[in-house]
């Protein structure tokens, strides 16, 4: 097995999260092929959500997971087959959307199916990415009356310096 493939494939997989959670839509776009496609299956949006190219899919997670939105996303335990320049993840997934605007909190489970391809360069894309939620839990922010989000200094700023 390419050990180093499998490392790249991981930190790619991680960066498209972490890009995701601070909102850092270039970067995201990086990780991405540009026929990359992607299906989201998630009871919150009703049926199935599905893309065709980087500039949608991106477009889509801008304006859904955008401003006023705090979000954190974790997949572990990958399970990653690589053949050659192109290769398949598994991973299991767990995320919490703060909706503070609609006193929402979302909380779900599902694993992700991935395909990567290794492009010109040698570095990996994302060419397909999605999952089927295991579940969606959703809470309102006025059931927990103790609830304070302090935490999100952070990834204002980090939204602030880049639009500056």
């Amino acid at each position: 097995m390419d050990l180093v493939a499998l490392e790249e494939i991981k930190r790619l997989k991680h960066r498209y999260l972490r890009c995701v959670d601070t909102k850092d839509w270039d970067g995201l776009a990086d990780t991405l092929a540009v026929d990359a496609t992607a299906d989201y299956g998630t009871p919150v949006y009703g049926s199935p959500l599905h893309f065709d190219g980087r500039d949608a899919l991106v477009a889509f997670l801008r304006d859904k997971l955008g401003e006023g939105m705090t979000t954190t996303h974790f997949a572990t335990q990958p399970e990653i087959d690589i053949d050659g320049a192109e290769a398949v993840g598994r991973w299991a997934f767990q995320d919490t959307v703060i909706v503070e605007a609609h006193r929402l909190v979302i909380t779900g489970a599902a694993y992700y199916e991935d395909r990567y391809r290794r492009a010109d360069g040698g570095r990996w894309r994302i060419t397909h990415t999605g999952y089927e939620r295991i579940y969606e839990a959703m809470s309102s922010l006025d059931d927990l009356p103790s609830f304070r989000l302090t935490a999100n200094r952070w990834a204002v700023e980090q939204v602030a310096s880049r639009e500056g």
